[in-house]
């Protein structure tokens, strides 16, 4: 049942689109951008709402981590705290995982396209609108076989993929004082991990499959940098400062 259902909304519908384009065409691998951004268009709302909830909390690190210590004796207060400042400054921290947690049964589905889809048989899967192709050509300008995987298409995704993490890096950070600010460095070494760990295991994983996944991968990467670069250029990062900055002050007026 789960099966049918998955394959009647996502891999029927790629399937379809992708040959459509490919009857349009005459090329796969153009065929797998267009379906990628269109595929990125509809998600573009999710991003942007999570782009800036990532950058926002970034922003906000040194806040939670003096909140972190305020209360580290007490996780439910901690907790609590935290609660309360991600509410004001209207802020919800799973939203950044959204687009990814949306995105992976749409790249397992690419992934089955590529695999089981561009043969024969699936073809029988086609609307009645989309036109059987006589002959499907699986390469990419006619150089790179979107059946096979491909080391230069597996790179370009994990150096695309390197570049839209360093984008979210906060540029300019404080010195702290020995002893200060521990967990705002615990977070800021594991993003920085994240930021090279990540492309390459981008890499290994994209060499392994399909290098159709790997040009969908890559295409998409390349996207939601271009969005990235758009949102951040417009970013503020003094308005959520400035909410914290009152919500301090507020804090001790009352305790006073």
């Amino acid at each position: 049942m789960f099966i049918e259902i998955y394959n009647a909304i996502l891999f029927q519908p790629l399937l379809n689109m992708m040959i459509w384009f490919y009857n349009l065409v005459g090329d796969l691998g153009i065929a797998i951008i267009i379906v990628t951004v269109i595929v990125r268009f509809l998600l573009f709302p999710l991003s942007v709402k999570a782009t800036k909830s990532q950058k926002a909390l970034q922003e906000l690190q040194p806040q939670m981590s003096k909140i972190r210590k305020e209360h580290k004796d007490n996780k439910e207060d901690q907790t609590k705290a935290l609660m309360g400042f991600y509410k004001e400054n209207k802020i919800n921290p799973m939203s950044s995982c959204l687009p990814m947690l949306v995105q992976l049964p749409i790249i397992f589905a690419m992934y089955r396209v590529f695999r089981v889809g561009i043969n024969e048989e699936s073809m029988d899967k086609l609307y009645p609108f989309v036109s059987r192709p006589e002959i499907l050509d699986h390469f990419f300008i006619n150089l790179v076989d979107m059946s096979e995987p491909n080391i230069i298409l597996a790179v370009l995704a994990g150096v695309f993929q390197f570049f839209q993490s360093r984008m979210m890096m906060p540029k300019n950070q404080p010195k702290k004082k020995p002893g200060e600010g521990i967990m705002s460095d615990m977070s800021s070494m594991m993003t920085k991990q994240m930021t090279y760990f990540l492309p390459v295991m981008t890499v290994f994983i994209a060499m392994s499959l399909p290098s159709g996944l790997a040009l969908y991968w890559a295409t998409t990467t390349l996207f939601a940098l271009g969005q990235q670069y758009l949102i951040l250029k417009k970013w503020k990062p003094e308005k959520a400062i400035v909410k914290g900055a009152k919500s301090k002050s507020k804090s001790a007026a009352k305790a006073k």
